[in-house]
């Protein structure tokens, strides 16, 4: 019977930001007022959170013109619409009933300013200085520009054979597949007297 209820409750749990006490946090949550539904914010500094699973609850106060104003949250209930983390706070404990008796100044929490541990840098994964990372990844549009360029050169042997030389012009190839030179070592020499003698 207990393994239904828990998957009863396992179905009703919602995402929720990770928070603790002393986080500063935004609860938007529906007020139904007659007929109308609407979304109020209530801003404040969380002093408890206890419970688990799906009766999990958390406290927030704030100060509202002078008074302490405290309410309490179910944290997986359908009538909070989000839950923003504002700041977090510097705290060593994990209930602040400490924050009723103090008033003003006295009643602020300090923020928190470390973040996480900082990023360990693994010896050998910087490049030498001026030096350019390997990069073996394409970028976007190298390989349908290297497959187009592999097409047009395929195209261009199956139309003419070999690519045309620099000049613009092929040059005339002999027998052996090397260009034709006349006796005075001058293709273009070689080339005239066979169109003399062709004609």
């Amino acid at each position: 019977m207990s393994g239904v209820i828990d998957s009863i409750e396992r179905a009703q749990l919602r995402r929720v930001p990770s928070f603790q006490a002393g986080d500063r946090v935004r609860v938007h949550f529906q007020v139904v007022e007659g007929t109308r539904r609407r979304t109020q914010v209530f801003e404040g500094i969380v002093i408890k959170r206890q419970g688990t699973g799906v009766r999990e609850t958390f406290t927030v106060r704030k100060q509202s013109f002078g008074v302490g104003v405290e309410r309490t949250f179910p944290v997986h209930s359908p009538k909070i619409e989000r839950i923003e983390v504002a700041a977090r706070g510097d705290v060593r404990r994990a209930k602040l009933y400490y924050l009723r008796d103090r008033v003003g100044r006295a009643s602020r929490v300090r923020e928190r300013r470390w973040s996480g541990a900082e990023e360990v840098i693994q010896p050998g994964l910087i490049a030498e200085e001026g030096a350019m990372p390997a990069d073996d990844a394409p970028r976007a549009g190298e390989e349908e520009l290297a497959e187009q360029t592999a097409a047009e050169e395929a195209a261009a042997e199956e139309a003419g054979g070999d690519t045309p030389a620099e000049g613009g012009e092929a040059a005339p190839e002999g027998a052996g597949g090397e260009p034709a030179e006349a006796p005075g070592g001058e293709p273009e020499q070689a080339a005239a007297d066979d169109e003399q003698q062709g004609s």
